[in-house]
């Protein structure tokens, strides 16, 4: 394996990244629901395949694809389907993210990899952005993946939650899927959607989209979820991969000759090509803070998309540099030790960030948000860890406050956890 397979264990706050998601929030045309668009297919993929050669895939997405279903399922199938080829998996799926964070981790996620076949799952974790910055991260995946070898393959999927279900039977594909589609237009990129046949299921009554899961998975009708969100692997992942079996004789038959892939005009001058991690370096740290050694508990546990992590260990310890782009944010852990930040871009008022949410009763990877469509040119970013005693009970949702209750230790750091700079733009 390139990285290994298996899914970081957390509960994943995808519910979050949807609250703002409604088909009516937008007037941007829907497309048709159809399941797979095979478009230029996947040509250089299957000739490898053919010949038997080995062949890396790689799964960018969400909590979704960390899951071990569809991911590993799929990997599964594509090997009985060509046993004479030897497949390896890249994992790359980070649980309660989305393109937005994906198109700056793809190099060290996927792309150091060298894979032949890239899987872009953001349909969901997507769902509540505009069109325009699905369009640029999106967009900035597929340059930057083609920039760094012309013949890997792409194939969008998308997944659905409950509230998506509606557009579906209603014939049509959700908005972040729908702008998702101009993009594999212009670029000829084939797409699935894996919730097409779902939503007939359950407008059939063959299928219950939330509801608890049953002891059996043969239980009719289908379970497909508890959470309305996250598929059940053995009905809903299982409904994922069928998906993919039924569209596969139509992106080979639409694969023509094995050639690299043509990079043409954007369809957005504006996207994110560019974006890009860039390590912290330690001239940029004042204060007192720490790099995590490689057997601290949250080092090991995020080492794969994290392979170094500091941590501000006192009040007023700072992250400061320089750099001259149009965006910045940082990759960093919330946690239920996480404390108040105060973030300042160039010479604008400082304002306060809290590195707990809700949903803290763990640690989970997190972007940082601290400036986008900046005015090109030279940017200054201080980030300082503040000594303001944050109310944790108030901001855990009311079903985790119990866990504050039974383990307060957890709650009693004031702390942060940066792991990397996500630039579009370079260090001064």
């Amino acid at each position: 394996m390139i990285a290994h397979t298996r899914a970081v264990s957390f509960v994943i706050p995808v519910l979050l990244l949807l609250a703002t998601h409604a088909s009516a929030q937008s007037d941007y045309p829907l497309r048709d629901a159809v399941e797979c668009h095979p478009r230029g297919g996947l040509p250089n993929f299957l000739q490898k395949v053919a010949a038997g050669e080995t062949v890396k895939v790689a799964y960018l997405g969400g909590s979704i694809t960390a899951a071990p279903g569809w991911r590993v399922q799929s990997r599964e199938w594509l090997q009985k389907t060509y046993p004479e080829a030897k497949f390896e998996e890249i994992h790359a799926a980070i649980g309660g993210t989305g393109s937005d964070l994906g198109v700056f981790r793809l190099q060290r996620d996927v792309l150091q990899h060298q894979p032949d076949l890239l899987f872009v799952e953001f349909a969901v974790n997507d769902g509540g952005a505009s069109p325009e910055r699905i369009h640029k991260a999106m967009e900035g995946i597929i340059r930057q993946t083609w920039k760094a070898d012309a013949n890997t393959d792409i194939c969008f999927v998308y997944t659905l939650t409950i509230k998506m279900l509606g557009d579906l039977q209603a014939g049509k594909m959700p908005r972040a899927a729908s702008a998702m589609e101009e993009l594999a237009d212009h670029y000829g990129i084939p797409s699935i959607h894996f919730g097409v046949e779902v939503a007939k299921l359950e407008a059939a009554g063959d299928l219950v989209f939330q509801a608890p899961k049953p002891k059996d998975a043969a239980t009719k009708p289908m379970v497909f979820s508890t959470d309305g969100v996250h598929p059940h692997v053995q009905t809903g992942h299982r409904l994922y991969v069928e998906a993919i079996a039924r569209s596969w004789p139509k992106i080979t038959a639409a694969s023509g000759k094995a050639e690299p892939h043509e990079i043409v005009e954007p369809l957005r001058r504006d996207n994110w090509e560019e974006a890009k991690m860039v390590s912290i370096q330690p001239e940029m740290l004042s204060g007192d803070w720490t790099k995590l050694p490689a057997d601290h508990r949250l080092a090991k546990r995020f080492r794969r998309n994290m392979p170094e992590l500091f941590q501000a260990v006192e009040p007023d310890a700072t992250l400061s540099f320089q750099f001259e782009g149009t965006a910045v944010a940082v990759f960093d852990v919330l946690g239920p030790d996480g404390g108040q930040l105060s973030v300042q871009l160039d010479d604008a008022k400082p304002v306060m960030r809290n590195r707990i949410d809700g949903y803290c009763t763990y640690h989970r990877m997190a972007k940082l948000n601290v400036g986008s469509e900046l005015k090109p040119g030279v940017h200054t970013v201080t980030i300082t860890l503040t000594p303001n005693t944050l109310d944790k009970r108030a901001i855990l949702f009311e079903r985790n406050r119990g866990d504050l209750e039974s383990k307060p230790e957890k709650y009693q750091g004031h702390t942060w956890y940066p792991a990397a700079l996500m630039l579009i733009g370079e260090l001064k």
